[in-house]
């Protein structure tokens, strides 16, 4: 007895995790749908349109809000920074810099200062793994 195999899917909201885009700025077909893992890398190897403003422009999600300005997503949301921002607001406030942004863009500096000391620290003893 073979059976045939499933089609593996995913909710809008991952596919657009995984796609680096704001699930409420994407089509309504995107959103109201599952995607497959075969659509998805369909998505990923040969965006449409859609897909190409999206990350050019935005609105972009936290996380690619905070890459882009170089703070955590705790960082933005201690700056007041909740909703999703377009690549020119990101642009504006890496112009401005207000006080907030210059204190998370230095807190995640030590951070990953921090990060590469333990690195170091544990490939020096012979403990890579972490």
């Amino acid at each position: 007895m073979t059976s045939s195999p499933t089609t593996q899917t995913m909710k809008p909201a991952t596919a657009a995790k995984k796609l680096g885009v704001y699930l409420q700025a994407t089509p309504a077909d995107f959103q109201e749908g599952v995607v497959s893992r075969t659509e998805l890398s369909a998505l990923q190897a040969d965006p449409p349109q859609w897909l190409l403003e999206l990350r050019r422009d935005g609105p972009h999600p936290r996380p690619v809000v905070a890459a882009k300005l170089g703070v955590s997503i705790a960082g933005l949301a201690r700056g007041g920074v909740t909703e999703a921002l377009t690549t020119e607001q990101i642009d504006a406030l890496m112009k401005d810099r207000p006080e907030w942004l210059q204190r998370e863009r230095a807190t995640q500096a030590e951070v990953r200062k921090e990060t590469a000391r333990i690195k170091e620290k544990n490939l020096a003893r012979g403990d890579g793994s972490r």
